[in-house]
């Protein structure tokens, strides 16, 4: 798997958010995912830049556009140095909030990509990974 191009943006207050969610739409439309896997993968980086703001205290989206063979794909990592997941079993469970969400952010976003991985830890703050394939 090779690395084609990648970046960095600070995702610390809500209008962050936003720009997030259009960095991510645009590096889609590069990859040329459809536009329901474009839908996907936005509704979940909106949905994990908006947990790295509210329970992280801010962080940073960290993107790679990846080539696999005939595969192109879009890897993105919010990163944060929040208070981190004391219980990462229950913060997997559909329905569950920590604030006034719906507690769909996490499980919600693990369902719309092809990959996710998440490390957290109280004090160590939250990574979340996601990878969507075309």
């Amino acid at each position: 798997m090779n690395v084609r191009e990648s970046g960095t943006q600070a995702v610390a207050v809500e209008q962050d958010v936003v720009l997030a969610r259009q960095t991510v739409r645009k590096l889609a439309l590069q990859c040329r995912m459809r536009l329901v896997d474009q839908t996907k993968l936005i509704t979940a980086a909106s949905e994990l830049a908006r947990n790295t703001v509210i329970y992280g205290g801010g962080g940073h989206m960290d993107w790679d556009v990846l080539e696999d063979g005939l595969r192109t794909g879009l890897r993105l990592l919010f990163r944060d140095e929040g208070p981190g997941i004391a219980d990462m079993k229950r913060a997997m469970t559909d329905g569950w909030t920590s604030g006034n969400g719906l507690g769909l952010g996490l499980t919600g976003s693990r369902r719309l990509v092809d990959e996710f991985a998440i490390d957290s830890a109280p004090g160590m703050g939250t990574r979340v990974t996601i990878t969507k394939w075309t």
